[in-house]
């Protein structure tokens, strides 16, 4: 169990827990000089074998509550110390209200310093503490009266923290590993030591971890728990580390800092949370109000957006945004404190909701949904709850990432819930699988009313499909969507085009018996180089216009598509073009090509080469750059699968999908992952979209 001191300065804090274990907190030249508490002091408490009492002992001054704050997140149990020559104090009401800010839900009330004190005077001074603690988590707390100096009351504190520590239910370690640094220093033939409390999670020596916000990697040497040495630390334990890496040393380690498992490093400078105002305060909080932001050990500037309509009068609660001059790195429902711009007092605090919140439309109704299910303590209640609200569809990969929940964690959460996930990429999205049926009930139905409706077509257009669908998937992930179904084999993928599997396109007789006339002329040996229109008309005795027109219907049909004008190319052609196009830019220095190099690879004249190329560079399927091109990966299934030999390509295909480096040296955006047609030119081949 951690315990944690608190109240004015000079009330007996350090004294006290020196009286305790024998340990004096104060370990600093100047402290010692001036009597008083400056920095964090640590002392332990052996009260059996197995477990160990840590105490964080604060500094009481006005001026070094900031420092109060580093020590008191992560604490089991506060000690609010009141000096009963004294009473209740200004730093007394600001250290309760932190403790009760903070949610830490054991404690005790000391006063201190008893042997200057008469009966009367304890008792007075416990009538005075009555309606300060109402209404705070120490509200009922036990209230002793303890002098260090002549032991009186110490045996009983014992034994109350003892119980206490007996009754403390264990944290739990499933969660990923989180440690706030209070302090970094450097022994002697040890290297770099950090100290701080596991907030979440546990650790290991050998464990490779990262420090956050900075993303350093690190690797623990060894470890102190509860200040003896040990093989791992856990959730609630004060822990030293010894760090080793590339980058470690003191000068770029800091206070506020976290050590974490590497999956969690993700630090954020907008976040959506729960605050509450203290009722003492003088004036209701406005919008961009100026604040700092005291979160585990770090403490930086901020800016309280409101979510309402109205400012927030003291004593109220309402969801904010806070918008942050760095990064922190922060956990989901972790608890935070926010004093004035010019830190003289706490005025409020609460929890993180949303580490990633929105820039814009952050007051809707719908965001209101999602921050009401983001408030749910629970991380499955949260999940279903979020599954409800718009989008209905959400990262779990994120969500678990923020709420620090591992992977086992992560897998019950699924399972538990019923959920349909979709994986694209580094993104896991989910989505309840009563919203997943209706999803692909409706999405059938759209596919069977257009082929109802369009039954020369080939199919629908994909984004076309997808913005008519709710949920509305990304791009990439709608993608595995109907990957996904079509393995079930409930419909086809062909190109940028979606059909059931129960749907054939058919010509009309006349057309057909044209079409087997024509199609021949456009593939075999001269498959790169095919006649045009005019050609073919000339040498099947029909008219240009009805050429024309079949080769139009063949390319709505996604049997062809016209490179230039009165210049159609097989569907199959057009893949084998690309494929050579990833071949010649997976052989080309730097993947980039030039036009005579593609030419020479479809043995063709160059002007025909220019019009291939330009082709692709109007469907994005290749980026330009002068005379150089460079495959698009994104936009590589535009006209269905693309098969590259892996020995011309240096690693094929697969050594070019994914990239995603073209934006400074080429000067165009990437095209998100999956066929997007509304970014589309007019020509590009949209079948029915």
């Amino acid at each position: 169990m951690i315990i944690g001191t608190a109240g004015h300065v000079d009330h007996g804090k350090t004294a006290l827990v020196k009286a305790l274990t024998g340990v004096d907190g104060d370990r600093l030249k100047e402290e010692k000089a001036r009597g008083v508490t400056i920095d964090l002091g640590f002392a332990y408490l052996p009260i059996d074998d197995d477990r160990v009492l840590g105490f964080i002992d604060v500094p009481g001054h006005e001026r070094f509550v900031r420092t109060m704050l580093a020590g008191a997140t992560g604490i089991d149990f506060a000690l609010l110390v009141v000096a009963a020559d004294e009473g209740v104090k200004p730093q007394t009401r600001e250290h309760l209200a932190i403790i009760d800010l903070l949610g830490v839900g054991q404690g005790l009330v000391v006063l201190s310093k008893a042997d200057l004190a008469t009966p009367e005077r304890l008792d007075e001074v416990t009538a005075e503490l009555r309606p300060v603690l109402a209404g705070t988590v120490l509200e009922a707390a036990e209230v002793l009266a303890v002098s260090a100096v002549t032991g009186q009351g110490l045996d009983a504190l014992r034994a109350h923290l003892a119980a206490a520590a007996a009754a403390m239910a264990q944290r739990s370690a499933d969660s990923r590993f989180r440690l706030a640094v209070d302090r970094a220093f450097t022994l002697q033939g040890v290297g770099v030591v950090v100290t701080g409390t596991v907030l979440s999670g546990m650790v290991r020596v050998g464990d490779q971890l990262l420090i956050s916000p900075s993303g350093l990697p690190a690797r623990v040497r060894s470890l102190h728990a509860q200040n003896r040495p040990a093989e791992t630390g856990r959730a609630g334990d004060r822990c030293a580390l010894n760090l080793a890496g590339p980058g470690i040393s003191k000068e770029l380690l800091r206070r506020g800092d976290m050590v974490l498992d590497p999956a969690l490093h993700a630090p954020t400078d907008r976040i959506d949370a729960r605050l509450r105002l203290l009722g003492g305060e003088a004036k209701p909080v406005s919008q961009w109000f100026p604040v700092r932001l005291h979160h585990a050990a770090t403490e930086v500037g901020a800016r309280v957006v409101l979510l309402g309509e109205d400012p927030i009068e003291p004593g109220g609660e309402a969801d904010v945004q806070l918008v942050l001059e760095r990064p922190i790195a922060a956990a989901a429902q972790d608890r935070f404190v926010l004093r004035d711009a010019s830190a003289r007092r706490t005025i409020g605090g609460g929890r993180f909701l949303d580490l990633r919140a929105p820039l814009r439309r952050r007051r809707t109704p719908e965001r209101r949904r999602q921050l009401a299910a983001l408030a749910l303590a629970d991380p499955a209640a949260a999940f279903t709850a979020l599954l409800d609200a718009p989008p209905f569809a959400w990262d779990l990969a994120a969500f678990a990432r923020d709420h620090a929940l591992s992977a086992a964690q992560t897998r019950r959460l699924a399972s538990q819930s019923g959920l349909i996930q979709l994986q694209a990429g580094d993104a896991s999205i989910a989505i309840s699988s009563e919203r997943w049926r209706g999803f692909t009930t409706d999405l059938i139905a759209r596919l069977a009313a257009y082929h109802a409706e369009n039954p020369d077509l080939q199919g629908l257009g994909r984004e076309k499909l997808r913005l008519q669908l709710q949920p509305r998937l990304p791009p990439p992930v709608f993608v595995v969507a109907l990957q996904r179904l079509a393995g079930a084999g409930e419909l086809v993928l062909d190109g940028a085009f979606v059909r059931l599997a129960s749907h054939t396109v058919r010509l009309a007789p006349g057309d057909e018996a044209a079409w087997a006339l024509i199609a021949p002329r456009l593939g075999g040996a001269h498959r790169f180089r095919p006649p045009r229109v005019r050609d073919l008309a000339n040498a099947t005795g029909r008219a240009e216009r009805d050429i024309r027109r079949l080769l139009k219907l063949a390319g709505r049909m996604g049997w062809a598509d016209e490179i230039a004008q009165d210049h159609f190319f097989l569907r199959a052609t057009v893949r084998e073009m690309v494929a050579l196009g990833v071949e010649e830019a997976g052989r080309a220095e730097g993947g980039a090509f030039t036009a005579a190099q593609f030419r020479d690879r479809v043995d063709n004249g160059r002007k025909v080469a220019i019009q291939i190329l330009e082709f692709f560079d109007r469907h994005g399927v290749t980026l330009r750059k002068g005379d150089l091109r460079r495959i698009n990966p994104h936009r590589l299934d535009l006209f269905g699968p693309v098969v590259v030999s892996s020995a011309d390509a240096d690693g094929g295909e697969s050594s070019l999908v994914g990239r995603s480096d073209f934006k400074s040296e080429w000067g165009s955006e990437p095209v998100p992952d999956g066929f997007d047609s509304h970014s589309l030119p007019p020509s590009a081949p949209r079948g029915g979209a």
